[in-house]
């Protein structure tokens, strides 16, 4: 039995690894703090608010396009260049082209 369940041990690693990168936007404490109240904690947008970011076309935006978005604003979402580092901004960008990929 001890054998079994340690043969056991890399695949549940495997799937915590999964659900760790799968949600990775919104653990994001950036996300929570400055994105979340616009986008919502899913991330899948608010009725009045930002919209979706698993959409598809956010998916068909290029990392350029996500960065300058942020970065710079656009129509009712405030810019963010001076409260967020560029890494922190590249961060939410690499996490926002992956969670709307799937």
């Amino acid at each position: 039995m001890k054998r079994f369940l340690l043969s056991l041990a890399p695949f549940l690693l495997c799937i915590e690894v999964a659900f760790a990168q799968g949600d990775s936007l919104t653990a994001n404490p950036v996300f929570r703090k400055d994105c979340a109240k616009c986008h919502g904690k899913t991330a899948e947008g608010r009725h009045f608010g930002g919209p979706s970011l698993t959409s598809p076309k956010v998916a068909t935006a290029t990392d350029e396009d996500l960065r300058k978005m942020i970065s710079e604003g656009k129509g009712r979402m405030p810019k963010f260049a001076g409260k967020l580092t560029p890494a922190e901004i590249d961060t939410l960008v690499s996490e926002i082209k992956n969670s709307s990929r799937k």
